[in-house]
């Protein structure tokens, strides 16, 4: 048994942590959650709260897709993606059953579901493209921007226009070669569903350990954290293993709170469309905005809608969790190659999202967790234009892959 003395307890480092972001942030979440809870519900207001534990959890684990492909590809490093593969095959697990039951505690369920078609094969290459550009993806965008990153401001301001040309075009898309939306729990029943998604996220994982043995001999190991225990949970890092069943935990949570899985990026489009609708451009008239379901959230409050106040949330808690690592340290300077390939990364993304049914939260993760068959096709098509992306990388002075 190991002596630890308190001398010992003394002499381990510790995080200073950032007052102002920390009390700034804190009460923000506070007033936000009590506004909320007034002018909308306290359903609301708490699925609000649970964006900012996702903010902390993105944050604490570094817990993104766009660095993890990267990585993947270039160093040969599969850790990020074996994690990513066990968050969706956990939430999957509990997922489809709850789905298959079409409710809980009385509430109606529905999962992230989408046509399989050209729209999705596009959209998916489009955002995967953009990512590597942005550097990062929908929820990574998010806890970036909250932990004080100027580059990832640029990249979400252009991400909401991408968002709204996408409403724009989206109806053309749709009439292009499609398959209705495909739920394996339907065509294969709730046990064949979870052992073919536990299957091909199996494959995936075993492919990632596989390539990185090739290259390295051994599977990566985690660094040493210098501090432990309680001191390790609140201002991290996170192994990312802990992020990866921190997500799925707070899925879960908001299919129960909402209906519905977690998603991102609808959120941004609806933004935008505000936006233009206020400095006097007919988005009203556009028939995607025309939707009955489309219209309802362009005439009510943006804290209506689930996903904004979650995205807000999940903002908040990344700066919360920034100002407790004692990382909140915003960036002004944005190179000029930079902003650019930030700016055509984030219209990609947007524009991509809207086509192809949501981001690699709202059609990767949640869409295979749900069973939906358009989620695979996202990942591969994504994936695709990732591998692009990290081509063109180099381009504007980022690091990526190489021409040779």
């Amino acid at each position: 048994m190991t002596d630890i003395t308190a001398g010992n307890l003394s002499r381990r480092p510790r995080i200073p942590i950032d007052r102002g972001p920390v009390t700034t942030t804190l009460l923000g979440l506070a007033v936000g959650a009590s506004a909320i809870a007034a002018l909308i519900d306290g359903r609301q207001a708490a699925l609000f709260l649970v964006g900012a534990l996702l903010g902390i959890t993105l944050y604490h684990a570094s817990f993104g897709f766009t660095g993890g492909w990267r990585r993947f590809v270039v160093e040969k490093r599969g850790a990020s993606i074996r994690a990513q593969m066990l968050m969706i095959g956990v939430t999957a697990i509990v997922f489809i059953p709850l789905l298959a039951a079409g409710e809980a505690f009385g509430r109606p369920l529905v999962g992230a579901l989408a046509p399989v078609g050209v729209s999705v094969l596009v959209g998916a290459a489009l955002f995967g493209l953009g990512m590597q550009l942005g550097g990062g993806c929908g929820s990574g965008t998010l806890f970036t921007v909250g932990g004080g990153s100027s580059r990832m401001l640029v990249t979400l301001i252009f991400f909401i226009v991408g968002a709204v040309i996408g409403t724009a075009h989206l109806p053309w898309w749709l009439e292009r070669p499609s398959l209705p939306a495909i739920s394996l729990g339907k065509s294969l029943g709730v046990p064949g569903a979870i052992a073919a998604t536990l299957l091909f996220l199996g494959a995936v994982a075993w492919l990632s350990t596989v390539v990185e043995k090739r290259a390295h001999g051994s599977l990566e190991t985690e660094k040493k954290p210098s501090v432990s225990g309680l001191p390790r949970l609140l201002q991290g890092p996170w192994p990312l293993i802990w992020g990866g069943l921190g997500l799925a935990g707070l899925n879960l949570a908001t299919l129960l709170l909402a209906g519905h899985p977690w998603s991102v990026t609808y959120g941004f489009g609806l933004w935008g469309a505000k936006t233009a609708q206020a400095v006097g451009i007919p988005v009203a008239e556009w028939t995607f905005w025309q939707w009955p379901a489309q219209a309802r959230a362009l005439r009510a409050s943006v804290l209506a809608d689930v996903t904004s106040v979650m995205n807000f949330g999940i903002i908040l808690g990344a700066a919360l969790a920034a100002g407790l690592a004692g990382k909140f340290a915003p960036k002004v300077h944005v190179p000029f190659a930079s902003f650019l390939a930030a700016a055509i990364g984030g219209v990609l993304m947007g524009y991509g999202a809207r086509l192809s049914f949501g981001c690699n939260i709202g059609a990767l993760f949640s869409g295979i967790a749900s069973g939906s068959l358009h989620g695979w096709l996202w990942f591969a098509a994504a994936f695709a234009g990732s591998y692009v992306g990290m081509y063109a990388r180099p381009l504007f002075g980022l690091d990526g892959l190489k021409r040779t």
